[in-house]
Parts: C-alpha cells; structure tokens; sequence
C-alpha cells in the first residue's frame, strides 16, 4: 500500500475526517468487496426460493391429501348405516314371512342412524313447514298453486333440501301459495 492511503481500519477515521477510504483508492478492493456482497446476496436468494419452493411444494401436497381424504369421516359415519342396511337384507332374506310392522321398524331405525351419521358431518335437512315465507336461496319452486295461506309461502314440500355447512348442496322442492 501506499504511504499515504489509510488502512482498512483507519476506514471509518478516513471517511470521519473526510478523506478518502482504500476502497475509493484502489478500484480493485472496491471490486472485491462489491463481489463478496453479491455472493452473499445471492446465496440468501438462493435459500429464499428455495424455502420459498419447499413451502409451495408442502402446501400442494397438504391440499392434495385434504381432498383425497375429505370424505373419509363421512364414509366412517356412513359404515354403520350400510351394515344396518345388510342386515334387513340378510334378516328379511333368512325369514321372508318376516311381520311388515317389524320391517318397517327396522327400516325407521336406519333412517335415523342416517339422519343422524349426516348430522354429525353438519348436512342438514331442509323442510320448511307450511305458510314458511319462499327463500329461493334454499327452495325451489315446484309450482305455484291457489290456497288460503299468504302468497308466496311454502304450501307443501315435495322433496326435501339438504345444507352443508351453512351451503345449500340441494334446494327444497316445494309448492308456493299464488297471490290472490
């Protein structure tokens, strides 16, 4: 070095004092230390996308099971109401002389281990009663028909609707009261 260029330590008196550093002088420590700062930079935006990367790929997999598996809870809820369904056959099948009342009960008893098993995957029944005012956002008119109830009111259901977590997943088929 020269005599009269400070050394990198005196860096911060040389710049204090207003003088020029060893960087400023010598172009080539300059170029040095612009190099090292950019091999660093570029290191940090290598494991940044490569995070970054990593943490795409995780969440497309966690996305990809969640859809694979979404409907393993309600298979497991509807197992039960399978096996009751076997077994009516299996029972009718073994005694087909079998009371129509001790049937029917059986078929009752399922139904409500159904209802139940869509219940606890939060499927709902939609079933508006009579003289309920008509929500198109959950029913769907059948017909409009004349009757002594307010107009545009259900008058009766022809198929009943289903939600899903707040989402209606079937309307509720219903005839509507005409105006008068």
């Amino acid at each position: 070095m020269k005599p009269d260029t400070p050394l990198p330590e005196d860096a911060a008196h040389a710049a204090a004092a207003g003088e020029p550093t060893a960087a400023e002088l010598n172009p080539e420590i300059k170029i040095a230390e612009l190099e090292g700062r950019l091999a660093e930079m570029s290191d940090a935006y290598l494991r940044a996308k490569a995070e970054t990367e990593n943490a795409r790929r995780r969440a497309d997999e966690d996305v990809a099971k969640a859809r694979k598996f979404a409907v393993e809870a309600f298979a497991e809820a509807m197992l039960p109401v399978m096996d009751s369904m076997e077994a009516a056959i299996v029972s009718y099948t073994a005694t087909p002389d079998a009371k129509v009342e001790t049937v029917l009960e059986g078929v009752h008893a399922t139904r409500r281990q159904l209802a139940s098993a869509l219940e606890r995957n939060k499927v709902v029944e939609i079933n508006p009663a009579a003289g309920t005012k008509f929500d198109p956002h959950q029913h769907q008119a059948i017909s409009v028909v004349p009757a002594e109830q307010d107009a545009n009111t259900v008058v009766t259901v022809l198929q009943k609707g289903f939600l899903i977590a707040d989402r209606v997943l079937r309307p509720a088929l219903v005839t509507v009261a005409a105006p008068r």
